[in-house]
C-alpha cells in the first residue's frame, strides 16, 4: 500500500521535511494500522529535526502522537478491531504521515464525544502533567506547586487552584485562561 508522509532526510530546521510517497505494508502479530485524523506537534520532535535527540535511522518520519481510525488488524489478538478511533503517544514516531502500523497494545481507545484534534493535542502533554504530578513527586491537597512556563502545553495541563505559575512575557499572560489561577507572576 502506498501512502505519504513527511520524511527527513537531513538534520535542519523545518524546511528539510519532505512530502514523499512510501510504502506501509500490512500490519503484522500484535500490530494496526492506523489512518491519522490528528496528529500532535510538540517540542520532541523538534528536538529530532535538530539533532538534539537522534534518530534510530535516517531518514525518518518524525511526530511523537497521533489519533486515527484503525483501517487493518495484523493476526492474533489486539483488542481492537478497523473502525476504531483511537490515540498514541510515544514511540514508535511517525505521526507526520497518513498511516501508520502501530503496536496494538500502543494506542488508547478515544471515545466518540471526544474530538481527535483535542485528543491528539493533549495526550503526549497528559502523560508528561500525569509522570511530574503522580510520579516524580505526588502532589496531594495542601500542596502548592510552581509552574514554569505556564502558558505552554505541560504547564496548562497541570494548572490548578493550589499552583502558581510563571511566564516569561506580558503576550502569554492571554493565553491562560483567566480567573482560573491565583497567581500568574510575569518574569520579562
Amino acid at each position: 500500500m502506498k501512502l505519504s508522509d513527511y520524511k527527513l532526510n537531513q538534520i535542519k530546521s523545518l524546511q528539510v521535511l519532505k512530502w514523499e510517497d512510501v510504502e506501509i505494508g500490512e500490519p503484522k502479530d500484535g500490530e494496526i494500522r492506523v489512518r491519522n485524523k490528528a496528529i500532535g506537534v510538540n517540542f520532541i520532535d523538534i528536538y529530532f529535526r535538530q539533532g538534539v535527540y537522534k534518530a534510530a535511522s535516517m531518514p525518518f518520519t518524525p511526530g511523537m502522537e497521533a489519533v486515527g481510525v484503525v483501517t487493518a488488524v495484523g493476526p492474533g489478538p489486539t483488542g481492537r478491531q478497523v473502525g476504531d478511533v483511537v490515540a498514541y503517544a510515544g514511540n514508535p514516531m511517525g505521526a507526520y504521515a497518513e498511516e501508520q502500523i502501530l503496536p496494538a497494545e500502543k494506542v488508547v481507545p478515544v471515545p466518540s464525544s471526544f474530538d481527535p484534534t483535542v485528543a491528539a493535542s493533549v495526550m503526549l502533554k497528559g502523560m508528561t502533567a500525569q509522570f511530574l504530578l503522580r510520579r516524580c513527586f505526588k502532589v496531594e491537597i495542601g500542596h502548592t506547586i510552581l509552574i514554569h512556563t505556564a502558558a505552554g502545553g505541560v504547564g496548562n495541563e497541570v494548572l490548578g487552584s493550589n499552583s502558581r505559575s510563571r511566564v516569561n512575557e506580558h503576550s502569554k499572560t492571554i493565553l491562560m485562561p483567566r480567573n482560573s489561577y491565583p497567581m500568574t507572576h510575569n518574569l520579562s
